[in-house]
């Protein structure tokens, strides 16, 4: 072969393997392209198939809808349909009787039940239907787990603020205790993050702050996440291991019976406390019925909204070794500093009445099923320069405190 053929095919083997190499270059990002366009529609579908599961589970068929002024649907479900009988050792139950109230109970300067939006106009729920706020496809959309809808993320120890979320409380420890009653006042806190909350509450604790941490929760809340506003909303919460796989916020599972039909769980409260002006408080109640041993929550002055079953629990299926009362937020540190988000009023509990957060009337209820003063009552705040707290008794409001602040300032970073 002449020097110039041997050239010639080696020019024509060095372009084969060029316009090979492109080939090959240029083919695979769009064979990639296509794999990831439908990889993701089949993750999005996936998706959708899992929170529609989710909503049958939770949104049951009414016998009345209502729509409330904040946008809210309220459902009228029948008592014997609701959520809690779905589970396992709940099955083909029905609610139960109202229990034996606490001795030393007094009704007096009690708050009244029409506290919440969506019955400001005078509607209500059919005798033998309770209302339950109507779960959509936006509101598990916003999760940042739908798997994890409705649920908090576990908290590790009491004065812990391990995963963001701080505290400001009031506590008793190392007696047996069978409930608690306060009042707390309702302030619309500023969350200025989707994943951010601020509450205030009652924590019925027993177990260890391990995996057997059994809690019983109620009070209000401001969770963008779970409710899509900023609306303060009454709350309910419970779990038996230490927040990891039981139970939820309100109906959101299995779990909490409710007997009352005129009080919707999960719905905003109105009205509420404003700065140097009025102030509006809800008082609860929590105490487990000595013949059944179900935990009940009251509202106000005298209704009953509803139970945990004594079969939810571990611990608390003799009585809790701690109780806790007051605010908790979650610090997701925005821009790498400490968050804004507000607890209570967003005023320190030195500023006082009408300006901080306050809860008052603190009591517990004993082995006798009798409502005793607190006469031990700590107060712990995780950041007393972000938010603080401040105990107090005196002859109206027996054991008080106040709590709150504004997050970030100049002396909390």
């Amino acid at each position: 072969m002449s020097s110039c053929l041997k050239l010639t095919f080696i020019i024509l083997l060095v372009l084969l393997c060029l316009l090979s190499s492109s080939f090959s270059s240029s083919a695979s990002p769009p064979n990639s392209t296509e794999e990831s366009e439908t990889l993701r529609p089949q993750k999005e579908i996936q998706k959708l198939k899992l929170i529609r599961k989710q909503l049958q589970m939770i949104n049951k068929p009414a016998v009345k809808t209502i729509q409330s002024s904040d946008g809210d649907t309220i459902d009228c479900v029948p008592s014997h349909h609701q959520p809690a009988f779905d589970h396992p050792s709940l099955h083909g139950q029905k609610p139960m009787d109202p229990p034996e109230m606490p001795k030393g109970y007094d009704q007096e300067n009690e708050s009244h039940e029409d506290f919440q939006l969506w019955s400001l106009s005078g509607e209500s729920c059919p005798e033998g239907t309770i209302p339950i706020r109507r779960t959509t496809e936006h509101d598990m959309l916003r999760a940042s787990s739908v798997r994890r809808f409705g649920r908090k993320i576990r908290r590790v120890r009491r004065d812990s603020s391990s995963n963001g979320h701080e505290h400001a409380v009031g506590y008793v420890s190392g007696s047996q205790y069978y409930g608690a009653k306060a009042s707390m006042n309702v302030w619309t806190p500023r969350v200025i993050s989707q994943y951010e909350f601020s509450l205030s509450q009652i924590w019925v604790i027993a177990g260890s702050f391990a995996d057997d941490l059994n809690t019983i929760e109620a009070g209000w809340q401001v969770s963008p996440e779970l409710y899509g506003d900023t609306n303060p909303r009454f709350f309910t919460y419970w779990t038996s291991d230490a927040y990891q796989a039981t139970g939820c916020y309100n109906l959101l599972c299995s779990g909490f019976v409710q007997t009352n039909n005129r009080i919707a769980i999960g719905a905003a409260i109105s009205p509420v406390s404003s700065y140097k002006g009025g102030q509006f408080d809800i008082s609860l109640l929590i105490w487990k019925d000595p013949k059944h041993g179900h935990w009940w929550l009251q509202f106000g002055s005298g209704t009953l909204v509803g139970y945990w079953p004594v079969s939810l629990f571990t611990h608390l299926r003799e009585h809790g070794n701690m109780v806790q009362f007051g605010g908790e937020i979650v610090n997701t540190r925005p821009s790498g500093s400490h968050t804004s988000t507000q607890m209570g009023s967003g005023h320190f509990a030195g500023e006082g009445f009408g300006k901080a957060s306050y809860v008052r009337n603190l009591q517990m209820v004993d082995w006798d099923n009798t409502l005793v003063p607190i006469s031990n009552l700590r107060v712990l705040a995780d950041h007393p320069n972000c938010y603080d707290i401040r105990g107090g008794v005196n002859r109206v409001w027996g054991n008080y405190f106040y709590y709150g602040g504004p997050g970030k300032n100049s002396k909390c970073s």
